[in-house]
C-alpha cells in the first residue's frame, strides 16, 4: 500500500522501451518521418544498433565529474554513464519519466511504520571496472564522503546531511577507519543498507536517486582529485584522465553486466566530450553533423535559434519541450536587505521584456510564482506584483523605493554565468527595466563551472563585491514541491560556498513549513503546505521568477533513441545511440 501511495514504480530492461517505440511516427535510421517537437513526448528514431562514437560538446565545463560533487542537471545526466545509483527514474518520455525505478537496488526501499528507517538491498555480483565487487559499504562511504567530508566536496546537494540521524564527522580525518562514527547508515551484510533519519520523511526514496549513492571504495578515493578518473560502476569508464576545460573520453567497461541494469542500453562504443567550445560553434557543428549532442542541454543559442525557428526544412529536427526548470533572478537579501527595496525590483521588472530575452513563446511561459506548473500545490495564477501587459508597475515601484528610503533609486550588481547567452540577455533586460525607476545595475560575468562554488554562491564574495542579484535556473531534484524548492528557499540550506539558496532566504515561517512537510504523510496536505511556501517566498521578494523554461533542441538525423527526459531536464543521454556510415 505504501508503494502505491508514494507512487514508486519499478520497470524491466531499458531495451523494452525502444522495442515499443512509444507509438507515433517515430523514425528509423534517420529518415524524414520525424515531426516538430516529437521528442518531447515520444522516442524518435528508435534503434537497438550498437557501435559508433557519440560526440558531445559544450561551452562551459562540468562543475565536477565526481558523482559525489556535482549539482548541474547535465552533469547528473551524463555521469550515469559511469556511476550507477541505488534508484533512478524510468527511462521513458512524458510523465512516466518522473516515476522511480531501481538501478543498483533489487527493489524499492522498505520503510518502518513512521518513515524514520529505510532498508534497501543491492544486487549481488555487481562489479567495478577493475573487477572488484560493489558492496553496500562502498555506497555508505560514498554518501559519507559527499556529506561528511569537512567541505572537501562542496558542489553537490546536502540532503543526506539534513536527514540522516548523524553527528558531524569528517571521513577524511578518520585515518585508517574513515567510517568511524558514521552510524546513521548500517550495512548488516554486503548487500543491505539501513538508513536512520532524524525525523519521518515519506519522500526519502527520491534522495536515493542522487549521484551521491554511486559507490566509491575508500581505497580508491582521492578527495577532490577523484574527479580526474572516477572508478566506474556503469557501462563506460574514463579513457585517460578528465581534463578540466578540455575534454573527457569514455570507453566501454567490460565488467558491466547489462542484465543487472534496467536504465542503460549502452549503445555507443565510445563517448567523446569537448569542453570550452564557443556556443555558436557548438550549434553550427550540431546542425552540420559534426556533433551529436550539446552537453549543456539548454537548447540552441540565440543566433541559431533565430535561424532555425523559421527554417521549414529544420522543423522535423527540432524539439521545444518544457525544460522542467524555472529561470529566475535571486535578490540577495544580505545585500538588498530592505524588503521594500526588493519589492521595488519586483514591481519595476518588465516581465514582457524578460520573457522576450528568454526567447518569447518558444522560450517558455511568463512565471509569476515559484513552483513549477506540474507540481502539486503550484498556483500559476498567483501574481503579487501585477502590471498592465506585464511591463512593470513603475508607480508601485517608486512608492516602495520611497518606503525603503531610496526614493531616487540605488545601485547594485547582478551576477551572470559567462557562457549563458540567455542569462546575460535576461540581466540586460532587467537592467533596462529597473533603470526606469533609478535602480542602476552593473552586470558582472563569472565562470559558469564555479558560479556557485566561488562567485554568486560564495557568501564572502557576494558581500565583498556587493552583488545584489544573480540570474539562475533551477529544476526539481525530484518531482514534488520539496524536491524542487527546498534547496533554494530553506534557511538550513544556506552555505558559505557552493550555496544554492543564493538569495540567502532564511524566513522562520517558511523554514517551519518545510520542516512540517517532512513529517506530513498525506500528499494533498503536503501540496497545501507547498502552496503556502510559494506565497511566502513571493511576499519576501527574494526570488523574481522569469519564465517556466522551454528550450529549442536540435537532434541530428543519425542520433537514435532521442527523447526529452523530464527528471534530467534534457535528452536522456543513457538512451542515445548513433547510426552513420
Amino acid at each position: 500500500m505504501r508503494k502505491r501511495t508514494l507512487g514508486f514504480v519499478a520497470v524491466g530492461a531499458a531495451a523494452s522501451l525502444f522495442l515499443s517505440a512509444c507509438g507515433g511516427a517515430a523514425t528509423e535510421g534517420g529518415d524524414s518521418e520525424a515531426e516538430f517537437d516529437q521528442g518531447s513526448t515520444e522516442v524518435v528514431n528508435p534503434s537497438e544498433e550498437q557501435g559508433g562514437t557519440l560526440r558531445y560538446a559544450m561551452s562551459a565545463d562540468f562543475d565536477s565529474t565526481d558523482p559525489g560533487d556535482t549539482y548541474y542537471a547535465f552533469s547528473w545526466n551524463f555521469s550515469r554513464y559511469f556511476a550507477r545509483t541505488l534508484l533512478s527514474f524510468k527511462p521513458e518520455p512524458g510523465e512516466g519519466g518522473n516515476e522511480l525505478t531501481t538501478d543498483l537496488a533489487v527493489d524499492m526501499p522498505e520503510p518502518n511504520d513512521d518513515f524514520t528507517e529505510w532498508t534497501i538491498q543491492i544486487q549481488d555480483g555487481l562489479k567495478y571496472e577493475d573487477g572488484t565487487e560493489i558492496v553496500a559499504e562502498h555506497i555508505k562511504y560514498a554518501i559519507a564522503r559527499s556529506n561528511f567530508g569537512g567541505g572537501t566536496l562542496a558542489h553537490g546537494p546536502d540532503f543526506f546531511n539534513q536527514f540522516l540521524d548523524q553527528d558531524d564527522i569528517n571521513v577524511y580525518e578518520n585515518g585508517d577507519d574513515p567510517l568511524q562514527g558514521f552510524d546513521s547508515i548500517e550495512t548488516p551484510d554486503d548487500h543491505t543498507l539501513v538508513f536512520h533519519l532524524k525525523d519521518p520523511f515519506s519522500e526519502f526514496p527520491y534522495i536515493l536517486t542522487q549521484l551521491q549513492t554511486a559507490p566509491v571504495p575508500p581505497e580508491a578515493d582521492r578527495g577532490e582529485l577523484y574527479s580526474e578518473n572516477v572508478l566506474s560502476s556503469g557501462p563506460y569508464k574514463f579513457d585517460g584522465e578528465y581534463e578540466p576545460g578540455v575534454g573527457l573520453n569514455l570507453e566501454r567497461n567490460e565488467e558491466w553486466d547489462a542484465e543487472t541494469d534496467p536504465i542503460r542500453p549502452a549503445l555507443p562504443d565510445r563517448i567523446e566530450v569537448e569542453l570550452g567550445v564557443n556556443k555558436d560553434e557548438v550549434d553550427e557543428r550540431l546542425t552540420n553533423g559534426e556533433l551529436d549532442v550539446d552537453l549543456e542541454s539548454n537548447g540552441v543559442g540565440t543566433s541559431m535559434y533565430g535561424r532555425l525557428v523559421d527554417d521549414e526544412s529544420a522543423q522535423a529536427n527540432l524539439d521545444n519541450p518544457y525544460a522542467g526548470s524555472l529561470r529566475y533572478v535571486n535578490i540577495h537579501t544580505p545585500v538588498i536587505d530592505d524588503l521594500a527595496c526588493r519589492q521595488a525590483i519586483m514591481y519595476a521588472a518588465d516581465r514582457d521584456s524578460l520573457h522576450r530575452a528568454w526567447g518569447g513563446e518558444m522560450g517558455g511561459d511568463i512565471a509569476t510564482n515559484l513552483l513549477l506548473p506540474d507540481l502539486a500545490g503550484a498556483d500559476t495564477e498567483m501574481d503579487l506584483y501585477p502590471s498592465e501587459d506585464n511591463t512593470g508597475d513603475l508607480e508601485a515601484a517608486e512608492a516602495k523605493l520611497e518606503e525603503c528610503g531610496d526614493e531616487d533609486g540605488f545601485s547594485t550588481t547582478i551576477a551572470v554565468r559567462d557562457t549563458s547567452e540567455r542569462d546575460i540577455d535576461t540581466a540586460e533586460a532587467l537592467q533596462e527595466s529597473l533603470g526606469r525607476v533609478g535602480i542602476e545595475v552593473d552586470i558582472e560575468q563569472y565562470p559558469a563551472a564555479q558560479f556557485f562554488g566561488q562567485y554568486a554562491g560564495s557568501q564572502d564574495f557576494v558581500r565583498e563585491n556587493e552583488i545584489g542579484m544573480s540570474v539562475s535556473g533551477w529544476g526539481a531534484d525530484w518531482p514534488t514541491g520539496y524536491g524542487f524548492a527546498s534547496a533554494i528557499t530553506h534557511g538550513e540550506n544556506i552555505q558559505e560556498t557552493g550555496n544554492y539558496n543564493t538569495a540567502e532566504l532564511d524566513d522562520p515561517e517558511i523554514n517551519e513549513l518545510w520542516d512540517r512537510s517532512l513529517t506530513t504523510e498525506d500528499p494533498d496536505e503536503r501540496a497545501e503546505i507547498y502552496g503556502q511556501i510559494d506565497q511566502l517566498v513571493m511576499e519576501n521578494a527574494a526570488i523574481l521568477p522569469v519564465v517556466f523554461d522551454r528550450s529549442l533542441y536540435y537532434r541530428p538525423d543519425d542520433l537514435t533513441n532521442v527523447y526529452f527526459h523530464s527528471a534530467f531536464m534534457g535528452y536522456d543521454f543513457m538512451a542515445l545511440g548513433v547510426e552513420r556510415d
